[in-house]
């Protein structure tokens, strides 16, 4: 008798397992599209605090950002501002 009731518990134990693949899988696919997302979105917050530029010049590189991705970041990084800053000197 204990070794039927063993295998009755083996055999629950390995349905819940089974039917817990699924719904572990898809937590999983959510939170690898969810860090893809915030690898996407990190530049346009990194400009987006940034002291660097303002303005519309702000705002045409984050939309290069958007329609270039990771290569108009690599070439924010490189060139803004696009004008130069003026250091006045008391």
């Amino acid at each position: 008798m204990k070794i039927l009731s063993a295998l009755f518990t083996f055999l629950i134990v390995a349905i819940v397992i089974l039917m817990a693949i699924p719904v572990l899988s898809a937590g999983i696919g959510i939170l690898i599209v969810a860090g893809c997302f915030f690898v996407w979105f990190l530049p346009i917050l990194l400009i987006l605090g940034s002291d660097v530029t303002s303005g519309g010049e702000k705002a045409a590189w984050i939309l290069a950002i958007i329609f270039l991705s990771w290569f108009a970041w690599i070439f924010y990084f490189l060139l803004a501002p696009l004008k130069p800053r003026r250091h006045f000197r008391y």
